[in-house]
């Protein structure tokens, strides 16, 4: 594998302002997850009854046979969890990811759902793991979901989580669906594009910590205490970095057969209060939030190392380290992926190249640079890059006093070491740069080996900078 798939890159330490309506500081996104009556079940035509999120910590699926204790369970998340919630909720923007089956299965919530405005988002045809369905299986279980979605509710669904997903769950989702939004990700704090199904497709991350569903495995949530204290405590975070500048979105995920027992309830209307008592909070649905970041921040087509073919590779950062496309070439045959498509990453790609490089092939890089104000300048035969680099600081406009100057130590520290001076010229000025020359001919040669070579890799990456910004 010479190219990574996974993007460990993000937005960067620099994540873009998402401007929420308002200028909130926070957008806060409820999440209710509508399963109960599609989950795994012998009467749906599945092979074992569920074992997934329930008061049975622990539970294993049993084949061929129901599992009353597991079945009231669920049915409790419809008969009575669900109202609960719902008259807690129902002044507020949510977002329901409804599975397609189990809306079929209830009328009068779905009815509810509709007359409090929440949106309606589809969690796939049934509550079930897909990882091990073929792609033509999963996709067709997508496309029965978005049909019999719209029969239950009267429109197809904008936004799709799927949830048990699989490693093509998100491919075939953008492909089949034409989605605001994809939810089936956990990376980020912001919503992010990808590219997936053949098109541009927005991801709005959803929540496995603030997440109702922590009642419900080992080391979770033993009480309401708890999920109210790391509801409050995550909001007040991600709060603060919002008025620092920055902000940032909170996802909160319920569960009727969950969050709507009675002592879960009361925990989740605490920490919402909280919530509400701050200024500039924006609560949205997911899809308020989708519309609102693809307007905002819409998906730009940019060229990405990691994607390009060796040639234009090469053809493109060959010359970042001077007149040594051989590194670009060494980077390009290791593994790459999103992280290097930034100035950083692509400098740590070409910079490792070079540090494990031998001695006398990082010599040949330091052998390739000009001299200072020297004779290749004088005759206008340095590389674009060099010639803008040196002409930054005025070192192609210098006096004939300054000129006799460098030609002296240029001499004197190349007879002496056997490579040139070199400096990142862009980081100084005329006379920090005389002022190093003139201390560092002094130094001895491992001294200065290693000093040229750092210079290199900064010199490389202000290029870099240059060609990708910072």
């Amino acid at each position: 594998m010479t190219r990574y798939p996974r993007d460990m890159a993000g937005h960067g330490p620099n994540p873009p302002d998402p401007l929420w309506p308002g200028g909130a500081r926070i957008a806060v996104q409820i999440v209710l997850n509508y399963e109960e009556g599609g989950e795994n079940n012998i009467l749906h035509g599945d092979p074992a009854s569920e074992a997934f999120l329930s008061e049975i910590t622990g539970a294993q699926p049993w084949p061929g046979q129901r599992h009353w204790n597991m079945e009231t369970i669920y049915e409790y998340g419809a008969r009575a969890g669900f109202w609960r919630v719902h008259r807690l909720l129902k002044d507020l923007p949510v977002t329901v990811y409804g599975v397609a089956t189990a809306l079929a299965r209830a009328p009068e919530q779905v009815r509810a759902m509709q007359q409090a405005g929440w949106e309606i988002a589809s969690h796939g045809l049934k509550w079930i793991e897909h990882k091990d369905m073929s792609r033509d299986e999963e996709r067709a279980q997508i496309r029965e979901a978005i049909r019999l979605h719209a029969e239950v509710t009267g429109a197809p669904p904008r936004g799709w989580y799927t949830g048990r997903c699989s490693m093509n769950t998100v491919d075939l989702a953008a492909e089949e669906g034409g989605f605001a939004y994809i939810a089936d990700s956990y990376a980020d704090d912001l919503p992010y594009w990808v590219k997936a199904g053949g098109r541009d497709q927005l991801i709005v991350p959803y929540t496995m910590d603030c997440n109702d569903m922590r009642f419900a495995i080992q080391a979770g949530f033993t009480d309401g205490a708890q999920f109210e204290g790391y509801l409050k405590d995550s909001f007040d975070m991600l709060y603060a970095e919002g008025q620092a500048g920055a902000p940032r979105m909170l996802s909160i995920g319920l569960h009727c057969r969950l969050a709507g027992r009675p002592g879960r309830a009361m925990a989740l209307k605490r920490a919402l209060e909280h919530m509400a008592a701050h200024e500039g909070v924006w609560f949205a649905t997911r899809e308020q939030i989708a519309d609102h970041w693809a307007a905002t921040h819409p998906p730009r087509d940019r060229v990405r190392p990691s994607q390009m073919d060796r040639e234009s590779f090469v053809a493109e950062y060959g010359g970042v380290f001077e007149h040594s496309p051989w590194i670009a070439e060494r980077a390009f045959a290791a593994e790459m992926g999103p992280h290097h498509d930034s100035a950083v990453g692509l400098h740590s790609a070409l910079a490792r190249v070079f540090r494990s490089a031998s001695e006398a092939e990082r010599l040949g890089v330091l052998t390739a640079h000009p001299d200072l104000a020297g004779k290749l300048a004088a005759a206008k035969r340095l590389t674009a890059e060099s010639s803008a680099e040196q002409a930054s600081v005025g070192l192609d406009a210098l006096t004939d006093a300054e000129r006799d100057d460098f030609t002296r130590l240029n001499a004197t520290y190349t007879a002496k070491f056997g490579f040139p001076f070199i400096i990142a010229v862009r980081d100084n000025t005329k006379a920090s740069i005389m002022e190093a020359f003139t201390r560092r001919v002094a130094n001895d040669r491992a001294t200065e080996f290693a000093e040229a070579c750092r210079q290199v890799e900064r010199i490389a990456e202000l290029r870099l900078i240059e060609k990708l910004g910072a």
